[in-house]
This record gives structure tokens, C-alpha cells and sequence, in this order.
């Protein structure tokens, strides 16, 4: 070790022996690994099937993260995510390639909320994600609009605090994407900030949440603005959409719900708004969801879930069917099973499935299927 290296060493174990002596900390090592086989009918424009091994989601999408705290004294904590996502089946990194795509901020938590810095969940993911039991997986309702298992971005300040069940947050980003559209599919590219021009590819995010033993309700507001660096932003079933102007807007509305009967039954219901303006033209998306997640015995999870989508102005409509069953060998461990049918209107394109690119012809159905296992560590 030469004298440099033994010098750092040195500072380490010095800052590591004055924090154990003042405060408390931890670090936590996590991740879900979730993959298995799918077939797919209709699987692009030619009309043939697939069977493959999807790489961005099974169950749950595959990830491994470092979670850290700090106790600093009065009632204050320092925390931190690092989270990776990434493809069972290749190795690879998903979110573009990044190293820690899915988070990667740092925080200093309260009794009156949680503010922190970096690429983080924006407030559309804390909407979805009790109301909805299939998001985000991979027959979810992210394969009507892939943005929404991407509802995360970089450059983002967020606050998020709950206080006697409500829970109120938002987010403001500088520029929300700054690594291309394969990071953040449906989002697009859009690196801000822009000097003298702090509109272009700002995004802002609030939430307003509440759950108690029994039921919970939420509600959210999502806003992109374009600019020139932007790229594709929206996809409505047939054509891509880009906003690349710092006066054309994204806005995205979530309003759900979900009730838990006795102590096996969820059922969750809700909407998603989308409205994508332009000096020229807008595209107008309305999505549904209506759900049920049943645990037939300690080890047996059974969840189904309709879905309809309905896009006013290229008149593009989908409804799609899903159903699963999740068998728990472990804490751990489980395999599941679960497929789907996709009905597409005339001048829609949707896909089944979020778990890669499988386009069917323009008003052609789909159906799917998958088996599969996760572990979590």
C-alpha cells in the first residue's frame, strides 16, 4: 500500500470509530432477482408468436440496492438509497445502462418528513403502488403506458412526510431524463438545466394519500415540460409523441382506491389521466384499472386485475384481462404463474406485455403467459 492509500485508510477507520462513538448507524444489502418463461401470441406486426425470457420484469422487476442510516440526534436521520436494476436472463443493466437507475439520492429524514436530493421515485409511484396489484409488473398497466413503471427522475429534490395515515409529498426535478429514452421508456430523454431557461425539461410532481387499517385513497399530479434536448415522450398505442419545445406539456392525474375485506381479501380500483399539449396538436389518454388480490391460504396468493384504455383522439382502445397465482416456498422464495388477454381496438397497437417489445398488428389481440420465480435477499 503506498503512502497515499495508507493515509485514506487511515481518515477511514478515524470517521468510522467517530461515528460509532456519537451516533448509531446502518447499511442494509437488498434485492429481488425474478425471472421465467413467457409466450407470447402475435408478437409483432407479422403475426407470429414468441417465447423468450423477458429482461425488464416478471413478478417484480429485478433489482439489487444499498440502503443506509444515520441516527444524528434529535429526532434527525441521514439516509441513503443506492438501487440497481438489471436482466436475469443477460446480466445487463436495465435503465439505460446505469449503474444505480432505479435510485440513487441521499436525504435527511424528521418527524416532519423526509427531504432528499438525487434520481428518485417521483410522487405517481406512491399513488399506484397500494390501490394497483399488478403494478408494476408485467402484465400491468405499464404496458399501456410504459412511463408509469418508470416514474422516477434525475435531478430531483422530494419531500414526502405521513402524519396520522395522510401522507403528503412532491418532487421538483431541474431535468427530469438525462441518459436517453432506454432509461426512462415513455419519458424521454430531456437534460436540463438549461441556462436562462429553467422551463425546459423541468418536471413536478405532488401527492396526497391516505391509508388507514381498512381502506386508503389517493391522489397525484404529474407535470413534464419539453425542450430541446428532448426525445420521444408519450406512445398512445400507435404513433410515438414527442415533446420538444419548453411550451409543450405532459400532465399526468392518478386518483385510486383500494378496501381490505377481513384479513384475506384487497380489492383496488382507479384512474390514470394523461394529456399531452403541443402549439400544434394534444393526445388525450384515460386508463382504468379494477382489482382483487385474495390469499387463499398463508402460502397462496391469488390477484386479477381488468384494465381499459382509451385514447380519444387517435380513437385507440385496449381492455386486457389478468390473472395470477403466487405459491410462497419460503419467506423468500415463490413461483407463480400468470397470463393475460390483450383486445385491441382497429387503430390500436397495445402490447399484453411490459416485459419487452412484442407489438401486434393494429387491432390484433394478444394472449399471454408466463411462469416463473423470485427470490429476495
Amino acid at each position: 500500500m503506498d503512502g497515499r492509500l495508507r493515509i485514506i485508510s487511515m481518515l477511514c477507520a478515524a470517521a468510522c470509530a467517530s461515528g460509532t462513538a456519537h451516533a448509531q448507524s446502518s447499511v442494509t444489502l437488498y434485492g429481488i432477482l425474478d425471472t421465467g418463461i413467457e409466450y407470447i401470441s402475435h408478437a409483432d406486426p407479422a403475426g407470429d408468436k414468441v417465447i423468450r425470457m423477458p429482461g425488464n420484469t416478471g413478478e417484480l422487476p429485478s433489482r439489487w440496492g444499498i440502503a443506509g442510516t444515520e441516527d444524528l440526534g434529535g429526532g434527525l436521520q441521514a439516509q441513503f438509497v443506492l438501487e440497481s436494476g438489471f436482466n436475469v436472463s443477460s446480466g445487463a443493466l436495465n435503465q439505460g445502462g446505469r449503474e444505480f437507475g432505479r435510485q440513487a439520492w441521499v436525504g435527511i429524514n424528521s418527524p416532519y418528513g423526509l427531504l432528499s436530493f438525487g434520481r428518485q421515485y417521483v410522487m405517481t409511484y406512491y399513488a399506484l403502488s397500494d390501490a394497483d396489484v399488478f403494478y408494476p409488473t408485467i402484465y400491468g398497466i405499464p404496458s399501456f403506458d410504459a412511463y408509469l413503471a418508470n416514474a422516477r427522475s434525475d435531478n430531483t429534490v422530494a419531500y414526502k412526510g405521513t402524519f396520522h395515515g395522510l401522507t403528503i409529498g412532491a418532487t421538483y426535478s431541474f431535468g427530469r431524463d438525462s441518459a436517453g429514452t432506454g432509461n426512462s421508456p415513455g419519458q424521454g430523454t430531456c437534460v436540463g438545466s438549461v441556462p436562462g431557461d429553467p422551463v425546459q425539461c423541468r418536471q413536478w410532481t405532488a401527492l396526497l394519500k391516505y391509508d388507514s387499517a381498512y381502506f386508503g385513497v389517493a391522489a397525484s399530479y404529474d407535470e413534464q415540460r419539453g425542450g430541446a434536448t428532448a426525445a420521444v415522450n408519450f406512445y398512445d398505442g400507435a404513433t410515438p409523441f414527442p415533446i420538444t419545445s419548453r411550451v409543450d406539456k405532459d400532465a399526468l392525474a392518478v386518483v385510486d382506491a383500494y378496501v381490505k375485506i377481513g384479513s384475506a381479501l384487497k380489492v383496488g380500483s382507479g384512474w390514470v389521466g394523461r394529456h399531452v399539449t403541443t402549439p400544434s396538436s394534444n393526445i388525450t389518454s384515460n386508463l382504468y384499472f379494477l382489482d382483487a388480490s385474495y390469499l387463499l391460504t398463508p402460502a397462496v396468493l391469488l390477484d386479477a386485475e381488468v384494465q381499459r384504455i382509451i385514447n380519444q383522439d387517435q380513437d385507440a382502445r385496449a381492455t386486457k384481462v389478468a390473472l395470477r397465482a403466487t405459491y410462497l416456498l419460503s419467506k423468500r422464495t415463490a413461483v407463480y404463474a400468470e397470463g393475460a388477454y390483450l383486445f385491441n381496438s382497429k387503430k390500436a397497437a397495445y402490447s399484453v406485455s411490459a416485459g419487452g417489445a412484442s407489438t401486434p398488428p393494429f387491432g390484433q389481440g394478444q394472449a399471454a403467459a408466463m411462469l416463473g420465480v423470485r427470490h429476495s435477499f
